[in-house]
């Protein structure tokens, strides 16, 4: 197989001291799992690109998730990236499951997780703004054309929503500003494409992703067991709760 094939093309919208702990929670996932140490299976992650804001932390359930689909090969041996809508932060992960990026991102401005009818072939005016969401699942995308932005990542070809280089084209969203503030409260601006900053798509997502890959979006409100139930059943029984993961001084 020389690559992921998510589909055809379509309507495109517009446009470490973390690393240090990242083995530590592997590790309990992987117990979770089965597996006896982290180390025996997943990259020491050097070389991480780390975007995130420095007064930010990163979720216990993001790390899980990670290391859940590193020893269920979950990811089939493809890089994937988790992706947290409430937190607006996007961690990169190689096929071996080695951290190669993480950074803020900019998301549907809908807080919600599904994925109205017919979307797709909407254009941006005409979707309704309770219907501008990122939508939450499990994605398998990869490179491909659009209509009106050129070759993108598509995440999920359905609800036509890919991650892209943040758009500067309307001056009034200040999505440049939004990406870069401290805080995830004012990352919800988009029709529900997904979008990171130039620097780190072009260093991060473009090589990572040149064969596609997969992308989990956890939910803004629905259980997490409803959408990723096989791994909510391994972390119950991991009995590991869900506190947020201290990022030492930088």
């Amino acid at each position: 197989m020389n690559g992921l094939n998510p589909g055809p093309g379509g309507l495109c919208r517009p446009p470490v001291s973390l690393l240090r702990a990242i083995p530590l929670v592997f590790a309990l996932a992987f117990a979770g799992v089965g597996v006896a140490s982290a180390e025996d299976a997943i990259a020491e992650p050097a070389g991480a690109v780390d975007l995130l804001p420095h007064e930010q932390d990163v979720s216990d359930t993001v790390i899980e998730l990670a290391g859940w689909v590193v020893a269920t090969n979950d990811n089939q041996g493809y890089p994937f990236a988790v992706i947290d809508k409430a937190a607006a932060q996007i961690l990169v992960f190689d096929g071996e499951g080695k951290l190669r990026g993480a950074a803020p991102g900019l998301f549907g401005s809908a807080v919600g997780d599904h994925t109205a009818p017919g979307i797709a072939g909407l254009a941006l005016r005409e979707i309704p703004g309770r219907d501008r969401t990122t939508p939450a699942g499990r994605f398998i995308g990869g490179f491909g054309p659009s209509i009106d932005a050129g070759r993108v990542l598509w995440v999920d070809y359905d609800s036509a929503v890919s991650i892209h280089p943040t758009a500067t084209s309307v001056p009034s969203e200040r999505r440049v500003e939004r990406l870069e503030s401290p805080t995830p409260d004012d990352n919800r601006i988009s029709h529900g494409c997904i979008n990171v900053a130039p620097t780190f798509y072009d260093e991060v997502m473009t090589p990572i992703f040149d064969r596609g890959g997969v992308f989990y979006v956890l939910p803004d409100v629905l259980p997490l067991g409803e959408v990723f139930p096989e791994f909510a059943q391994s972390r119950g029984n991991a009995d590991l709760d869900d506190r947020r993961l201290a990022r030492p001084d930088r």
